[in-house]
C-alpha cells in the first residue's frame, strides 16, 4: 500500500496511518481517460492492480500461477517524462532485494511484467548461491532507451526506487549503464553500479565475465577432466558488455573462439582485437557450428526446443539470464548429454561486485568472491550427479535450501512511529537500511 505522495506503507502500519490513501487511482492506460493530478507520481502495488486486460491477468499471474511467490510488484508511471516501469521484488528472505534495471522496448506491457517477474525470481536464486545477504529483485523500464532515455526520466525512476525505502537496491542491466546509475543515484542511496567518481565500482560486466569463465572452467573439469578451455572451440552468442570480456579470458586460456552478435560493430570490435576469433552470421548458424562449448551471452530464452535440437556443443555455459525458454529444457539438455551450467550461478560475478560496492568497493575482495563460482559450479554438478537430476534442478535445490533457512526479514517492512518506512542511517548490507 502507498500514500498519495508515493510512500510505501508497511502492512503492519496501515491501521495506524491517518492520511487518506489516494495513490491507487485507475491509470489512463487502463481506463483510456485522464488521471487526476499526474504531476505527482503514484506507486501501485500488485494487490491494487485489479484489471489490466479485462480479466485481472496480473493478479492471477502473481497470486495463482507458477510465476507467483513474489512479495511485491510496483508499477511506476511518470507521465511528464514518459517513464513506465515495473519493479519486482521476489524475496527479501536473505536481505534487501538486489537486482539491476533493464531498459528495453518490450512488445507489450504484459511482456515487460513477465520479464520483471522472471528476472526478479532469478535474482533471488542467484544471490542465494552467490552467498550474498540479499534477496532478489529486478526492474524494467519500458521503451527504446535510444529514444526515451533522458536525465529527467532517470531521475523520476530514482524517486520510485527511493519510495521503497531500501527494500530494493538497483544496478545496471541491459540498456542501462554506469552513467545512468550516477543519475538515478542522485535521487536515492540504494543505487549501485555507479562510476568510481561517484563512489561506485564502475562497470560490473568485467566480473560477470570472470565468473562465467570460472563456471566454464568447472564445466571443463567435469566434462573433460581439466579446468581449462585450451584447445576447445567456444561459441559466444552476444559480444556486448559481458561477451567481449569473456572472449579475452578464453583467448588467454588458449580456446578457439567463434562469435556472433546482432550488432556488426560489436563483432568488428572483437575480431579487430583478436584476429584469430571468427564470426558467423547469426545465432542459428553458431549453434550448428561444431563447438565444444556454447555460451549464450545476450537476452534470455536462448535455449529453446529448436536450439537444443540443433546444438553441437556438449557444454552450455553463458552470461545471459533466464536461458531456459521453458520448464523441461534442462531435462532435454541432460537427455542429449549436454552439461548445462545454470545461468544464475555462473553469471553472478556482476551482482557480487555491486553487493561489494555497498560496503566500500574493493576489486580484489570482489574478484576473490567471484572466483568461488568455480567451486559452487563444481558442487552443483556433483549434487546433480548424486541426486540423478539435471544441474539446473540441483542448483535450485541448493538455493532454496539457503533461502528456507531464513524467513522474510521483518526489518525491511517494519514501520517507524509516523508510519513511514524505516530508513535508519546504517550502511546497507549490515542488516539495517
Amino acid at each position: 500500500m502507498t500514500t498519495a505522495r508515493g510512500e510505501v506503507i508497511p502492512a503492519t502500519a496501515r491501521r495506524a496511518y491517518a492520511e487518506p490513501i489516494e495513490a491507487h487511482r485507475p491509470s489512463a492506460t487502463r481506463t483510456g481517460g485522464a488521471v487526476p493530478d499526474q504531476r505527482t507520481m503514484g506507486v501501485t502495488t500488485v494487490t491494487d492492480v485489479r484489471q489490466t486486460d479485462g480479466n485481472g491477468a496480473v493478479v492471477a499471474k502473481l497470486f495463482r500461477s507458477e510465476q507467483g511467490g513474489h512479495e511485491q510488484v510496483v508499477l511506476c508511471q511518470d507521465r511528464p517524462t514518459g517513464l513506465r516501469a515495473v519493479i519486482a521484488i521476489h524475496s527479501t528472505a536473505l536481505g534487501p532485494a538486489l537486482g539491476g534495471t533493464r531498459f528495453h522496448a518490450y512488445a507489450s506491457d504484459e511482456e515487460a511484467v513477465d520479464d520483471a517477474l522472471n528476472l526478479a525470481r532469478g535474482m533471488s536464486y542467484k544471490n542465494a548461491l552467490a552467498g550474498l545477504d540479499h534477496g532478489g529483485g529486478k526492474a524494467v523500464i519500458i521503451g527504446d532507451p535510444d529514444v526515451l532515455k533522458t536525465e529527467e526520466l532517470l531521475l523520476a525512476y530514482g524517486r520510485f526506487v527511493a519510495s521503497l525505502g531500501g527494500r530494493y537496491v538497483t544496478a545496471c542491466d541491459v540498456g542501462t549503464y554506469v552513467a545512468d546509475m550516477d543519475v538515478v543515484a542522485r535521487e536515492n542511496r540504494w543505487t549501485t553500479g555507479r562510476s568510481p567518481e561517484q563512489g561506485g565500482a564502475g562497470d560490473s560486466s568485467v566480473l560477470t565475465a570472470f565468473g562465467v569463465f570460472q563456471g566454464m572452467r568447472a564445466a571443463a573439469q567435469t566434462r573433460w577432466g581439466a579446468p581449462t578451455l585450451r584447445g576447445r572451440r567456444v561459441g559466444i552468442a552476444g559480444v556486448g558488455k559481458v561477451g567481449h570480456h569473456l572472449v579475452e579470458h578464453l583467448v588467454q586460456d588458449g580456446a578457439e573462439v567463434v562469435v556472433t552478435d546482432v550488432r556488426p560493430d560489436a563483432v568488428a570490435r572483437v575480431t579487430a582485437r583478436h584476429p584469430g576469433v571468427t564470426a558467423v552470421a547469426d545465432t542459428a548458424a553458431l549453434v550448428r557450428t561444431p563447438l565444444d562449448v556454447y555460451a549464450p551471452c545476450a537476452l534470455g530464452g536462448a535455449l529453446d526446443d529448436t536450439t537444443v535440437a540443433a546444438l553441437t556443443a556438449t557444454v552450455v555455459c553463458g552470461a545471459a539470464n533466464n536461458q531456459l525458454a521453458h520448464p523441461g529444457v534442462e531435462k532435454d539438455l541432460a537427455d542429449r548429454g549436454v552439461l548445462y551450467a545454470p545461468d544464475y550461478v555462473v553469471n553472478a560475478g556482476g551482482v557480487i561486485q555491486v553487493a561489494d560496492e555497498l560496503h566500500g568497493f574493493d576489486f580484489d575482495r570482489a574478484k576473490a568472491k567471484a572466483a568461488k563460482i568455480f567451486d559452487t559450479t563444481l558442487a552443483i554438478f556433483e549434487r546433480a550427479a548424486a541426486d540423478g537430476v539435471p544441474p539446473a534442478v540441483a542448483a535450485d535445490r541448493l538455493a532454496e535450501q539457503r533461502m528456507a533457512e531464513r524467513t522474510p526479514a521483518a526489518q525491511w517492512l517494519r514501520p517507524t512511529l509516523d508510519g513511514a518506512p524505516a530508513t535508519p542511517e546504517a550502511p546497507l548490507g549490515t542488516g539495517l537500511v
